[in-house]
């Protein structure tokens, strides 16, 4: 049902790529590679679209983090021949939290998806390169992502591909078998994986997130496909509770053009 053509994916993926950096000025793109899959991958399309010494990498663990993590980001960044820095954000995030001490570890969790990126766009502006996000599709409708966090970038790459389509994906890419053995990790904490914290395997997940989203199929129709009807609501909730996550600011309407009401154009309207 998910299953895709990988050389047609990656022949549109490198297009937009390439499409989204040149069309908005740029030469270059920089991303934060974590040692997962997503990221391995959109750094191979990145430096398949853009080409040498036009992509750049940022590996940005905290001190608690799994070691693992930042062998597997250097491990990407060699197999697709990225230069890359290893920027420890411990003293940064340490500093806030003896300040105001954080209540649980996701509020932990988050401060640091948001200090990644807060060091990402200061690098963007000293490579002078656009920010590639590298969430997927089944983070984003479920809001498994920090907003202005690992969430946020100047274009999203994998953002229509299911996490189970990444992983064919990666495959077809040469991503390091290591990372695409890997059980998928934000490495928020010691021991976290995505499954664990969402509460269901992907490959169930994406399928449902298909038949709700793409297919826009009942619940009558999805239980017949031997999914429990607590699973679809949970996931309904998760959907429409991070819509927020997902859209413009909304703007209060006071002139006859609003921004993200009247006034709606595409991103290179003026290019």
């Amino acid at each position: 049902m998910l299953r895709i053509d990988c050389a047609m994916v990656e022949k549109i993926l490198t297009a937009f790529i390439r499409d989204s950096v040149v069309k908005n000025g740029f030469r270059n793109a920089i991303l934060g590679v974590s040692g997962g899959l997503d990221s391995a991958v959109v750094l191979a399309l990145c430096r398949k679209a853009l080409g040498a010494g036009h992509v750049s990498a940022l590996l940005l663990p905290y001190r608690a983090s799994d070691p693992e993590s930042l062998r597997h980001g250097k491990l990407a960044c060699k197999a697709f021949k990225a230069p890359f820095e290893v920027i420890d954000i411990s003293p940064q995030v340490d500093a806030y939290f003896d300040r105001f001490p954080a209540e649980n570890r996701l509020q932990f969790g988050n401060k640091c998806a948001r200090e990644r990126m807060a060091v990402l766009y200061d690098f963007s502006v000293r490579k002078k390169a656009l920010v590639a996000g590298t969430s997927n599709k089944s983070e984003l409708l479920i809001g498994y992502s920090t907003q202005f966090g690992d969430s946020a970038a100047a274009f999203q790459p994998i953002g229509d591909l299911y996490k189970t389509q990444v992983f064919e994906l990666a495959r077809h890419l040469g991503v390091p078998d290591e990372i695409v053995a890997k059980k998928p990790s934000a490495d928020l904490w010691p021991g976290q994986t995505d499954e664990k914290e969402i509460g269901v395997a992907y490959k169930d997940l994406d399928v449902l997130l298909h038949l709700l989203v793409d297919m826009r199929w009942d619940e009558g129709e999805i239980i017949e496909r031997g999914f429990p009807l607590a699973l679809i609501r949970r996931v309904r909730r998760m959907i429409a509770g991070s819509q927020f996550k997902r859209t413009m600011p909304p703007v209060a309407k006071l002139h006859a053009r609003t921004i993200g009401i009247d006034f709606r154009y595409l991103r290179d309207w003026n290019k």
